[in-house]
């Protein structure tokens, strides 16, 4: 996800996706040890994606 589509979700909607990309990050992270993971790249792409939901939550809390 793009930083200003993540930027315009609410804060409840940023905790569902922030749950939704740790679950696929733990399954790739799975499929990465079994060596079933075909396109490695994703791994680094959802752990930015997962910090930059964190950042934006952080900033919402701190601003409200």
């Amino acid at each position: 996800m793009k930083l200003k589509e993540i930027k315009e979700l609410s804060v409840a909607d940023l905790r569902t996706k922030l749950a939704e990309f740790r679950q696929e990050l733990f399954n790739l992270r799975f499929k990465h040890a079994t060596a079933q993971l075909e396109n490695t790249q994703r791994l680094p792409e959802v752990k930015k994606t997962i910090a930059r939901i964190f950042t934006v939550l952080r900033d919402k809390e701190v601003g409200a």
